[in-house]
């Protein structure tokens, strides 16, 4: 089992910046991968950025150039910096964990942005 906690969300101008933050505990060595996706209102969730425990990053074409994944193994826990933010950034971000070939997932953390 992995928990996770997220944190970081909130309210941001447009061309602002958020960092968040996942803190990842339980059968941590166990990772494979961690990453974010988001969900807007009255649509499905969507992939963000993943990175693997191995160092490979990868992107979603929209964020390309504007986020950031990062990973910190000694705080077992998974960042995506987000700068020239859009207002259709707006979204529910959720943290996600696979391990042993299951996906877990954090609470969620509103990311709003104003125009």
């Amino acid at each position: 089992q992995v928990q996770l906690v997220e944190s970081g969300g909130g309210l941001v101008q447009a061309g602002g910046s958020l960092r968040l933050s996942c803190a990842a505990s339980g059968s941590i060595s166990s990772i494979n991968a961690m990453g974010w996706h988001y969900q807007a209102p009255g649509k499905q969730r969507e992939w963000v950025a993943t990175i693997t425990s191995g160092g490979s990053i990868y992107y979603a074409d929209s964020v390309k150039g504007r986020f950031t994944i990062s990973r910190d193994n000694a705080k077992n826990t998974v960042y995506l910096q987000m700068n020239s933010l859009k207002p259709e950034d707006t979204a529910v971000y959720y943290c996600n964990v696979i391990a042993l070939g299951r996906t877990y997932w954090g609470q969620g953390t509103q990311v709003t942005v104003s125009s």
